[in-house]
């Protein structure tokens, strides 16, 4: 099981569409600190219908879209 697998679980079954969450948000929901491992993980957003669109270090933001 992945670090952020309680992430993506959050994000398929509650977001239909594009997306932005705050790292505190992610730390939230994931249960753990964002960390730069997360360039790594969100590979594996791929799976679950969603990639990592954007990500901004000034803003602390991520901004999520869904694939089609």
């Amino acid at each position: 099981m992945s670090k952020y697998e309680p992430l993506w679980k959050w994000i398929t079954a509650n977001k239909t569409t594009d997306f932005t969450l705050t790292f505190a948000e992610i730390e939230s929901i994931a249960g753990l600190p964002i960390d730069h491992s997360f360039l790594t993980y969100k590979k594996e957003l791929l799976g679950y219908g969603f990639s990592v669109a954007k990500i901004s270090m000034k803003e602390r933001t991520v901004l999520f879209r869904k694939n089609h």
